[in-house]
């Protein structure tokens, strides 16, 4: 577990110019892929705000390992986890992995008077705002790399929202071997899939996939969605009013 990336990372916090009442965000992280495209949309959007990341890259591993799932002990270590941000003093915990739903919940019901925010819900609602703009019939394409994702983002959408999904196999793996514009060729080709099946909007259920986002945009001339930037919208409208 890691706290607070070195003031020589590109994405370390401007704490030298934070103001002492500017709230600190704890950011729980379960892909190392995720540090970075969340402490970029924090910089570009809401740089006053003070951050602290935590990694555990072994949670992600280890859910795709277990027989169990999402179960009482992956909750306890999200339970810790959060408390440890709490005791640090963080005035928000923002989680970053979409996989982990139920976990996130229940560091929702223990930390109820703190804005405890999935990675995925400001996305959720800003693809249900587009649904019910574009009218009947449209259709959000929701695009993941990690395959437990798809077996439980779909259940945090309206019912009325219109859903396809599809997972760009082997992109996340490339991420994770350092081949970024191979994670980005196999995500827009799993965007092309789902525009071809009629999608309006393309919705993209990881932090990581955000890097691939322009390069979606350009090549299916379709609004993309991403997670870092409507979490850190969704924060900033809750705690500084912005």
């Amino acid at each position: 577990m890691t706290s607070d990336l070195p003031a020589s990372s590109p994405c370390a916090p401007a704490v030298a110019v934070a103001a002492a009442d500017t709230p600190r965000i704890a950011l729980i992280h379960a892909l190392a892929a995720s540090v970075e495209p969340i402490n970029q949309a924090l910089q570009a959007r809401w740089p006053e705000a003070r951050r602290m990341n935590l990694l555990d890259d072994s949670l992600s591993a280890d859910l795709a390992a277990s027989p169990g799932g999402l179960d009482a002990a992956m909750t306890a270590r999200f339970l810790a986890l959060a408390d440890y941000a709490v005791g640090t003093g963080a005035n928000a915990i923002l989680f970053t992995c979409s996989a982990f739903g139920p976990c996130i919940d229940a560091v929702k019901a223990r930390h109820s008077g703190l804005p405890v925010h999935k990675p995925n819900e400001a996305m959720v609602d800003a693809a249900a705002a587009w649904a019910a703009e574009a009218g009947a019939g449209s259709k959000v394409g929701l695009l993941a790399t990690f395959a437990p994702t798809l077996a439980s983002m779909p259940l945090e959408f309206p019912p009325a929202v219109v859903l396809d999904t599809e997972l760009a196999d082997g992109a996340l793996a490339a991420l994770q071997a350092g081949d970024a514009a191979g994670h980005d060729r196999i995500a827009v080709e799993a965007a092309h899939r789902l525009a071809a099946r009629g999608c309006g909007v393309i919705a993209l259920a990881q932090f990581s996939l955000a890097r691939a986002a322009a390069a979606i945009e350009a090549a299916l001339g379709l609004p993309v969605l991403t997670t870092p930037d409507s979490a850190v919208a969704a924060l900033k409208r809750r705690l500084a009013g912005g």
